[in-house]
């Protein structure tokens, strides 16, 4: 089985590695996408701050991918009782990348489908 907290150093050294430690920024929250000028359905880029230091960031790119991860939060879980306690949800998928993506002037499709986990005893989860 693979756990997070083992596996994402390594890839985190082969990424450092591969682009260039100078390229990685980690700490830092994305308020906004920024439109490309010349092209109003493209985003050519994005602005923040750090969580950690009194700095701004403005950032330029050629390509933007957004992986904030969903809105899990939305729903209340099923679990009852006990288990209740027990229900796995990111609490840090806030629906921030929807918003961002829906300010930058993108279609936001398939929202009828909802995360729906595994069930296991006395709870809920991603298991297997």
């Amino acid at each position: 089985m693979i756990h997070g907290e083992s596996y994402k150093p390594i890839i985190a050294e082969a990424a450092k590695m591969a682009i260039g430690e100078e390229n990685i920024y980690e700490r830092v929250f994305i308020l906004e996408l920024l439109k490309d000028k010349n092209d109003p359905n493209a985003v050519a880029g994005a602005v923040g701050f750090s969580v950690r230091q009194p700095k701004f960031y403005v950032f330029k790119a050629k390509a933007v991918l957004l992986a904030t991860g969903g809105a899990t939060l939305l729903f209340r879980p099923r679990s009852t009782g006990e288990a209740a306690g027990r229900t796995w949800y990111a609490i840090f998928d806030t629906g921030s990348g929807y918003y961002m993506g829906l300010k930058a002037g993108a279609m936001l499709t398939q929202f009828e489908h909802r995360f729906i986990p595994f069930r296991f005893k006395d709870g809920y989860g991603p298991v297997g």
